[in-house]
């Protein structure tokens, strides 16, 4: 889940465990000055789509693989980001470039080329999509998706973040990042019949460089459709979005739900913003680091709130002393004892002294 300044995973650990952890927004790209700026930020949210987003995934397969055995080095993850950025870029930006160059370059006007790319485009991210969506890893990628969305529904709606109530709401949300994607491959299609028809170098260099500029061009206007969302002619448009979301959003099982509302739960918190009452208040734990066991998460809890509590008692300890310095000043207790008894007309010259001036 992402909130305002702070993102919050949380996940089901192999033992049954909902596990989580929480990642500031405030440093790095996001620490930048100028990273909320119009067209800048759209390139934010690219790199937290393609970066943030893949890194957590593999955090995520990483538990799951230490607890069979398994250990995923970073040479593997280098390797296997490397692999997905040139299969992306090439199945989605280059093929469809290559299918309408031989069935479509010979067509004088450039731009049945370009209409012929576009369709290619958008066929095989929906094909690709449809194709996945049936691995029961992906599956479960997309349950998760859909469990996502119909917290938040919940939330912005001021109900009670429990399964029962989540239940009645859609797995499809109008600000989802597939509809930021649906964006992006739309106005590809414009951007590209600018370039027309040039030498096929220059044509794939193109593709490949215009891809940061639809990018944040595409969430500017995500942004502009998001304040007019009630407009009919902005829901046309934004239409394909919530249709493409029937592939990448199932429907979830409650304990699904249940890590959904502790990752918002925990966004909101980075936040510093208050969780909505009426939750179950479901037990949760820190994400352990990569190599650490479940025995030794416990005892770095067990020793940090044994910390706690010994914090509180000395602090408590100081407040008494402070509260009460007499018992270790005994002329403190009982002046008068130790002081020689007035006189008559001398204590109501102390008790109301003379006026001054």
């Amino acid at each position: 889940m992402r909130g305002r300044d702070a993102i919050a995973v949380a996940l089901r650990h192999p033992d049954g465990r909902i596990v989580f952890e929480t990642e500031r927004l405030d440093s790095g790209v996001h620490g930048f000055k100028g990273a909320k700026w119009p067209f800048v930020r759209g390139l934010v949210i690219l790199y937290e789509t393609l970066v943030v987003g893949t890194r957590w995934l593999i955090r995520s397969a990483g538990l799951q693989a230490e607890d069979e055995g398994v250990e995923i080095g970073k040479g593997s993850v280098a390797i296997m980001l490397g692999f997905t950025a040139v299969l992306g870029i090439g199945l989605f930006f280059i093929l469809p470039l290559i299918v309408a160059t031989f069935t479509a370059g010979n067509i004088e006007n450039s731009l049945v080329q370009h209409l012929v790319e576009g369709l290619t485009r958008i066929a095989i991210f929906l094909g690709y999509l449809t194709l996945i969506a049936r691995t029961p890893d992906i599956k479960r990628t997309f349950q998760y998706h859909g469990a996502e969305h119909m917290t938040i529904h919940a939330l912005e709606a001021g109900d009670p973040l429990r399964p029962e109530a989540i239940r009645k709401y859609p797995t499809a949300h109008p600000r989802c990042g597939t509809e930021f994607l649906v964006v992006v491959i739309l106005l590809s299609i414009l951007a590209f019949s600018f370039v027309g028809r040039q030498s096929p170098l220059l044509m794939v260099v193109s593709r490949i460089l215009l891809i940061p500029v639809i990018a944040s061009v595409g969430y500017e206007l995500l942004r502009v459709g998001a304040r007019h969302r009630s407009n009919p002619v902005v829901k046309v448009i934004m239409w394909p979005g919530i249709l493409v979301q029937m592939i990448t959003t199932k429907q979830p099982t409650d304990d699904m739900i249940e890590v959904a509302i502790v990752s918002i739960e925990e966004a909101l918190r980075a936040d510093g913003e208050p969780v909505p009452e009426g939750g179950l208040g479901l037990a949760r734990d820190p994400m352990p680091k990569p190599g650490e066991t479940a025995a030794q998460v416990r005892e770095t809890q067990a020793a940090d709130a044994a910390a706690i509590e010994a914090d509180g008692v000395a602090a408590d300890a100081a407040e008494t002393l402070a509260l009460a310095p007499a018992a270790l000043a005994p002329a403190a207790l009982a002046p008068a004892a130790l002081a020689p008894a007035p006189v008559a007309g001398e204590v109501a010259a102390r008790l109301d002294p003379p006026a001054a001036g």
